[in-house]
């Protein structure tokens, strides 16, 4: 089972706003996932990123694959770099 870390659309038609889990990769967009990581509101301006970051570590540790635009608002938090730091620690 390939596990991606991707943005589930939620909010009305013109005023979505995502939330980021962790979804079995052969799952729908927004059908089954297996956990919450974070939510996403770009409509706010500056755009709003809340992320578990303990959560988010622990997926990307196990495997998961971030979707390239999870990826960037990893970035942007910083996740991505404590990610790079503890393989780096780890060997």
């Amino acid at each position: 089972m390939a596990v991606k870390l991707r943005l589930k659309r939620m909010g009305s038609k013109k005023a979505p706003f995502y939330r980021v889990v962790a979804a079995d990769s052969r799952s729908p967009r927004d059908g089954r996932f297996i956990e919450t990581v974070g939510t996403y509101n770009p409509i706010t301006e500056p755009a709003e990123v809340k992320i578990d970051e303990e959560k988010a570590l622990n997926w990307l540790s196990k495997g998961a694959i971030p979707t390239d635009t999870v990826r960037d608002l990893f970035r942007s938090q910083g996740i991505m770099e404590k990610f790079h730091n503890s393989k780096k620690v780890a060997k």
